[in-house]
């Protein structure tokens, strides 16, 4: 088994891909985490807030 190949590129050194598919799963990722709380702030936010009193 051959461990060392003076001809490889960088990126076949890296073990990585110049499509950068990770990139892309990790934006997308990070939109849909954004959206779905910023969905959940504006429902809880829009509800009025109930506040009860004890009579003394």
């Amino acid at each position: 088994m051959e461990t060392y190949d003076s001809k490889k590129t960088t990126t076949e050194v890296s073990g990585a891909n110049r499509k950068s598919t990770n990139f892309r799963v990790l934006l997308i990722s990070l939109l849909i985490v954004v959206v779905a709380f910023a969905v959940i702030y504006f429902v809880f936010s829009g509800q009025p807030s109930t506040v009860t009193t004890v009579a003394p």
